[in-house]
C-alpha cells in the first residue's frame, strides 16, 4: 500500500498541473455565475474512519424547506453544477485531498459520517483503505447501483487490490466519464440516501 500512496501523490500533482486551466475556469464560472462559494466542504470518514474535510466544486444551492431541511438535489442543482457533474469536473478539488494524504486516487468513495453506524461488519471493511476519487464501484455502475451492490464492490476491491487493478480502474474511469454513465441514481438527480441494509 505504501507504493500505492506514493504514486497517488505523484499522479495527483501531475493532474493538478495539467488540469490547472480547467480548475481556474470552473472556479471562475462558479464564482461569477452562481455568486457564491466556489468550494463545497464537508466532513467525511477517511482511512479507518478518521474524519477529514472533503473538497469539491460547489454544484448545489443552499435552499431549505419550512422545516429547515435541504430541498431535493434536483431542485438545488445549479445549471453550472449539472454541467460539472456530467463531466465529473466537480471532483477535481479532491486532488488536493490526495496530495494531503487524506484520500487515494482509487478506493471506495468517502460517504457521509452519518452512515457509519448503519454499516454492517462487512460493509465497514471498505474503510480499511483510503477513500478514493474513483473506485471499483464507480466503474461498475456508480450511482446506478444499489447501495448494497456498491458496498460489495468496495469490499471486493479491498480484498483484491493491486497496482494493475488501480490502472485498470483509471482507464475504465476515463471511459465512463466520456460516456457520462451512472451519474444519477434511479429516480433522483444524484443518489438516494442510505438508510442501512435492512431499510431502517
Amino acid at each position: 500500500m505504501r507504493v500505492k500512496y506514493f504514486f497517488d501523490r505523484i499522479f495527483a500533482l501531475l493532474l493538478l498541473v495539467l488540469l490547472a486551466p480547467v480548475f481556474l475556469i470552473a472556479a471562475a464560472v462558479i464564482y461569477f455565475k452562481d455568486r457564491g462559494t466556489i468550494f463545497f466542504r464537508q466532513t467525511r470518514p477517511g482511512w479507518h474512519e478518521k474524519p477529514f474535510t472533503l473538497l469539491k466544486f460547489k454544484t448545489m444551492k443552499e435552499i431549505y424547506d419550512e422545516n429547515g431541511d435541504p430541498l431535493p438535489d434536483e431542485e438545488r442543482l445549479t445549471s453550472v453544477g449539472k454541467c460539472l457533474r456530467k463531466l465529473s469536473l466537480d471532483e477535481i478539488p479532491q486532488l488536493i485531498n490526495v496530495l494531503k494524504g487524506e484520500m487515494s486516487m482509487i478506493g471506495p468513495r468517502p460517504l457521509l459520517m452519518e452512515y457509519l453506524p448503519l454499516y454492517d461488519e462487512t460493509q465497514r471493511r471498505r474503510r480499511e483503505v483510503k477513500p478514493g476519487i474513483t473506485g471499483w464501484a464507480q466503474v461498475n455502475g456508480r450511482n446506478a447501483l444499489s447501495w448494497e451492490a456498491k458496498f460489495e464492490l468496495d469490499v471486493w476491491y479491498v480484498d483484491h487490490w493491486s497496482l494493475f487493478l488501480d490502472l485498470k480502474i483509471i482507464g475504465l474511469t476515463v471511459i465512463k466519464v466520456l460516456k457520462r454513465e451512472g451519474i444519477s441514481g434511479e429516480g433522483c438527480a444524484t443518489m438516494e440516501k442510505f438508510n442501512g441494509s435492512d431499510g431502517k
